[in-house]
């Protein structure tokens, strides 16, 4: 598929399609169906000087997929400290810079605060290119409150502070988005089990917006039972009823 530029070059087009020297775009990405990425997150990628990508290979494929051709850097948790300081130096000199990740919105548990902290104090123009974050896509379905709702993110790996967190949790009134790995997910199911009770209703995501999207509702014993039996694949969002009041 080739995406069409036309319109970027039309000076009677939408402002804010081209990307203006000097500014950072935090420019969100589909969490896995290609065609949920926007039109200006076309118009920005195809634009830019550079695209600063935590999978350099993972985001050629998708600019691959529309025809995009821009320079390529790596920026992830493990460089951030030596790329950061480039990226600042790029954009003083006045060339955009487009942030992306492998999935989702840069930011919410993706690389960027580092970043944007680093680039806060020399006044860079930081502009938003909304879209997909797999959060907000399962609170949306999950069929649980969403007026008002805390995004945990995932919790911490290290057995103390991960208790800490769960404690924390347990009389949280607001509606609970949380992401695991595969190969934690039974862990976590079994500890919101012991911290939080055997009842508290749950929704388990699996691989949204992908071939295998899997919605699973019921409470958290019962999902621990359900997923003790079955392989686990994929990327999981779990939203979790708050502590009733």
């Amino acid at each position: 598929m080739t995406f069409s530029l036309e319109r970027s070059r039309d000076p009677d087009a939408t402002p804010g399609l081209c990307a203006e020297a000097g500014t950072l775009y935090i420019v969100s990405t589909p969490i896995g169906n290609l065609a949920d990425i926007t039109l200006r997150a076309l118009h920005i990628l195809s634009s830019v000087d550079v695209i600063a990508a935590e999978d350099t290979r993972h985001t050629r494929k998708l600019l691959t997929h529309y025809g995009i051709s821009r320079p390529l850097l790596s920026y992830h948790d493990h460089n951030e400290v030596v790329q950061a300081p480039r990226l600042l130096t790029l954009l003083q000199e006045g060339k955009s810079v487009a942030l992306v990740t492998d999935a989702g919105t840069p930011g919410i548990a993706d690389p960027a605060y580092y970043l944007l902290q680093a680039l806060l104090p020399h006044a860079i123009p930081i502009v938003p290119i909304p879209g997909p974050t797999a959060a907000l896509a399962a609170l949306a379905v999950s069929g649980l409150p969403t007026d008002r709702f805390v995004f945990e993110g995932f919790l911490p790996v290290k057995s103390g502070r991960r208790r800490q967190r769960l404690e924390a949790l347990v009389g949280e009134s607001r509606t609970i988005v949380l992401y695991e790995s595969p190969h934690r997910l039974l862990r976590l199911l079994q500890e919101l089990v012991t911290h939080l009770g055997p009842e508290r209703r749950l929704v388990v995501a699996r691989e949204l917006t992908k071939r295998f999207e899997e919605v699973t509702r019921g409470t958290t014993a019962t999902l621990l039972e359900t997923f003790q039996t079955r392989p686990i694949r994929g990327e999981f969002t779990l939203v979790m009823a708050g502590c009733p009041t």
